[in-house]
């Protein structure tokens, strides 16, 4: 039986429903990953799945007993409470049964309360908030009020957990969150049990946690089984059928528009049947909801800087007694684009402001390139106003946008980041915060600059936008600065990474940071090699005799490669690409379902090559990390 059932709910806010005949349908035991366009609802949706908010017409159905609590964004927690009061806060009711029981309160039924208390767990709530506290690496008597983003978040989610939901929704987890704490919330959602709804735009924690995608689109949703990838692939032909679809009704309208014209010159009367099926195809044109097109991203790059954008030399940095960067080297260049990793407090903040030049070092040098013009989306989002309607925002007190040396009416260009013309004049406020996002970056754009920073740019983003955002920094011409948790976004767009390494689990001191080439991937690649390497030398370095050396010298000759295996790895790409490029046709091939029909035996060959390339895929893969590893 299903936990709860959401059939044909309708809910709307402003001129468009954000729920329109949706329904839904959650398993025991199961992760939906709920995604959507910013502002399409998905918040809210969460809201009426745990019974917070109501829907305007439809039913929820709940089974009896689901214990089921949300963790939202932005989590709100009692003025001056500590964290223990805080995740304790998760037990109200218990708390109350036994103040109730334990002061034998005038009138109070004392069996009842006790069989209250013992069937919700009650006499040892104080045990469970300690264990939760300790499960989640909190202080209890820290103050709430002082504790960073990051860590609030884990207090709130320590709040849920100590309900022991059936059901537990969380809006927007990884917000706040470093990478490392990312990481430590997908092993603890994977080790639990009940069922998860969320909403995310993280791609790659959304594969790692989720079992079901289930998209919000024009007030419908839609279920996917499988990863996001999977999802993708079956949304791109689910949209191509409904423009087809689209495109005939379309034909079909024109034509009978072009009859009941013409008719009226060639005869007195008309088919009254003709007629009204006319008035019934405006009709659903009319109530057609089409798909808002996709975010048109462009940045003015302006002049182009030098070819050194900043060259830092020995850099340390010291602030409030902390040494944050130690003895810090990098040359970077025009067109970089520099992912910057490290836990929430380590100094990436500090770092930025020293390469561009905001902060003085304590010692070393630092270094500026010529015809910088930097834009700065942190500043940006500080001192957002709220209050100002969106086009004053995009170009106060002109109804133009200065863009790239033409000019663009600020209406047109709001469109292009999918503000409708009558959004133009409504406050900030009335935005969600991944629209904020996209107002923002619509400002950002509008400035020429040749060196972007972009600090957390993909919170709150929907993941259409978030591809189309990586798609524009790769062809972006200036040099990125990229502060980031999303590790698919790092990985696709950062061709360098910075990395804090102070960490004395992997061998590092207080201020290191290292410069890697590539993304989160390849330097978690080389962090763990770093990491295995001294532990594996160790002992071999205590007792080395000649013949030791002399073997081991060997050793290294053997390990690199040879002609052919040179050979090997050159031409390994193109027997890849090849072979994604067979197995790309056959998919496409096996999706018609009249091939199965027309020639089943055709289609069972197919399937067969298919899985015969997959296998030799993974091989081909292995292989060339494995040479490449070596060379």
């Amino acid at each position: 039986m299903a936990l709860l059932t959401l059939s044909d709910a309708h809910l709307a806010f402003g001129h468009l429903p954000l729920l329109d005949g949706a329904s839904l349908s959650l398993e025991a035991d199961e992760a939906v990953a709920l995604i959507g366009r910013n502002g399409s609802g998905k918040s809210s949706l969460l809201k009426i799945l745990a019974g917070i908010d109501a829907v305007d017409g439809g039913v929820l159905q709940v089974r009896q007993g689901l214990r089921r609590v949300l963790v939202p964004q932005e989590p709100v927690f009692a003025p001056g409470s500590s964290v223990f009061d805080a995740v304790a806060e998760g037990l109200s009711v218990v708390r109350e049964l036994r103040r109730r029981y334990e002061a034998h309160e005038a009138g109070a039924d004392l069996d009842a309360l006790q069989a209250d208390i013992e069937l919700l767990d009650g006499w040892t709530w104080e045990q469970r908030v300690d264990e939760q506290l300790h499960r989640l690496g909190l202080n209890p008597q820290a103050a709430v009020d002082a504790l960073s983003g990051g860590v609030r978040k884990r207090v709130a989610l320590a709040r849920a957990l100590v309900t022991q939901p059936d059901l537990l929704l969380l809006d927007e987890p990884t917000n706040h969150l470093d990478i490392d704490g990312i990481e430590w919330l997908q092993e603890l959602l994977a080790g639990r049990r009940g069922s998860l709804a969320l909403v995310s735009h993280d791609r790659a924690f959304i594969d790692a946690v989720a079992t079901r995608i289930v998209e919000l689109d024009r007030g419908r949703l839609r279920s996917y089984p499988g990863n996001y990838a999977a999802f993708e692939r079956a949304r791109e032909r689910e949209l191509e059928a409904e423009a087809q679809s689209a495109a005939r009704a379309d034909k079909l309208l024109a034509q009978e528009e072009v009859w009941v014209r013409k008719g009226v010159e060639a005869r007195r009367t008309r088919s009254v049947g003709r007629v009204a099926r006319l008035e019934q195809l405006r009709e659903q044109r009319r109530l057609r909801r089409e798909q808002l097109g996709q975010v048109r991203l462009e940045v003015d790059s302006g002049l182009p800087s030098g070819r050194i954008v900043a060259e830092l030399d020995g850099v340390s940095l010291q602030r409030g007694g902390r040494l944050l960067i130690d003895g810090f080297s990098a040359t970077l260049l025009r067109g970089d684009k520099v992912g910057l990793i490290g836990p929430n407090g380590c100094g990436k903040t500090s770092l930025l402001k020293l390469i561009l030049g905001e902060l003085a070092p304590t010692a070393g040098r630092v270094r500026q390139g010529s015809r910088i013009q930097v834009a700065y989306f942190d500043q940006m989002r500080a001192g957002l106003d709220l209050e100002a309607s969106l086009a004053d925002t995009i170009s106060p007190g002109s109804e133009w946008v200065e863009f790239a040396g033409q000019r663009k009416h600020v209406m047109s260009y709001l469109s292009d980041f999918l503000f409708a013309p009558e959004r133009a004049n409504a406050p900030v406020r009335t935005l969600s915060g991944g629209e904020r996002n996209r107002l923002l970056l619509a400002r950002l754009f509008a400035l020429p600059a040749n060196v972007l920073v972009l600090d957390e740019p993909t919170n709150d983003l929907d993941v259409e936008t978030l591809d189309l955002l990586e798609e524009l920094l790769q062809g972006y011409a200036g040099t990125v600065f990229l502060v980031s948790h999303d590790r698919r976004f790092l990985d696709n767009v950062a061709t360098s990474t910075i990395a804090w390494e102070g960490d004395p689990v992997f061998g590092g001191r207080p201020g290191l940071w290292r410069e890697y080439e590539g993304g989160y991937e390849e330097w978690r690649r080389q962090r763990e090699r770093q990491r295995v390497a001294p532990t594996a030398a160790a002992p071999k370095a205590s007792v080395v005799t000649a013949p030791d050396a002399a073997a081991a010298t060997g050793a290294a000759r053997s390990a690199k490669l040879s002609y052919r295996e040179v050979r090997e790895l050159q031409e390994l790409p193109q027997r890849i690409e090849a072979l994604e490029t067979e197995q790309r046709q056959l998919a496409a091939d096996m999706e018609r379902p009249e091939l199965f029909r027309a020639d089943p035996q055709r289609g069972a060959q197919m399937s067969a090559r298919w899985a015969a390339i997959e296998e030799e895929l993974m091989g081909c893969l292995e292989r060339w990390e494995a040479l490449s590893a070596r060379a």
